[in-house]
């Protein structure tokens, strides 16, 4: 099968389309033949060696991808759900894989799949796995409760824009934050108030998805909440604000809690390109450049 995999970390001319063998599911998994893939930033920093991986030994590769839409080709030992020919979606985890879902076919744990949504088609579905459960994950590590307002930086990008949907489902007073020519867009996402500074605003905790880091703190009251997407830039705690970061983990079942609030219309999905496996790099350079709005998705 063809797969978008790297030798060595670089730039997105390292990324190179080979014939690589079709991985088989082990005892409770699932290969799935993919429609489509979202690329995230995680992709980039995986292939410039920033995430994840050690040094590459000569002769070895890895696969990159962890969003994917399509349908269950065989399953392992153990698997009775999802069956054979089953559409579905999910978020593939780990690192160090030879081979993920930017390829012909991906194998994941049945446990990381659910339903594909009915709304969408697989491109808008590929997009909805790893950023809305990131999104759903900081919000539970933040344990706002209904009432309370978040502020949600990089508001307008993939993680922000379902965090925005996400909170005011869940009854908080949202806060967005993105560049100005992006306010429209935030309103439409649902949020209470959209802004482009910093600057004389106030909430009881932050998702911090555009990883500012200690600006941010200053919204926050003391022994407020704070969540970053970025693991490598949590600020130092002051005032006795709780300071976390979210590292999204498979869950195919709140993964279909999140398909049901994307067919009832609570969620949106947004595509800002299509790409073929063979114009991966495209895809990294058009992402790296900055100003996505929606995701970039790989078609086989």
């Amino acid at each position: 099968m063809r797969a978008v995999v790297i030798r060595e970390f670089g730039g997105p001319e390292v990324l190179e389309v080979a014939e690589v063998p079709l991985p088989e599911p082990g005892p409770g998994e699932v290969r799935v033949r993919v429609a489509a893939a979202g690329v995230n930033p995680a992709d980039l920093a995986v292939r410039a060696g920033l995430l994840g991986a050690g040094a590459l030994a000569p002769g070895a590769f890895l696969g990159l991808g962890w969003d994917v839409a399509g349908t269950v080709d065989a399953v392992g030992a153990g698997v009775s759900v999802p069956v054979p020919g089953t559409a579905v979606v999910g978020a593939v985890g780990g690192f160090g894989q030879r081979t993920k879902a930017h390829a012909e076919y991906v194998v994941l744990g049945a446990d990381a799949l659910a339903a594909a949504p009915s709304s969408v088609d697989p491109v808008h579905a590929a997009t909805l796995p790893t950023n809305a459960l990131t999104a759903d994950q900081a919000l539970g590590l933040l344990a706002v409760r209904p009432g309370d307002r978040l502020l949600v930086t990089g508001a307008a990008g993939a993680v922000g824009g379902y965090a925005v949907q996400l909170a005011r489902h869940a009854g908080l007073h949202v806060v967005a934050l993105a560049r100005p020519a992006d306010l429209p867009l935030l309103r439409e996402l649902g949020a209470d108030e959209a802004v482009s500074s910093l600057d004389g605003v106030r909430a009881d905790a932050a998702l911090d998805a555009a990883a500012l880091g200690a600006p941010v703190l200053a919204a926050v009251p003391d022994g407020g909440g704070y969540v970053t997407v970025r693991p490598d830039a949590v600020p130092a705690a002051v005032r006795g604000i709780r300071v976390a970061a979210v590292q999204v983990q498979p869950d195919g079942g709140r993964l279909a809690e999140l398909v049901a609030l994307l067919d009832r219309g609570v969620l949106t999905t947004r595509v800002a390109d299509t790409y073929p496996l063979e114009e991966a790099a495209k895809a990294h350079a058009r992402l790296a450049e900055g100003g996505v709005r929606g995701r970039l998705v790989l078609v086989p």
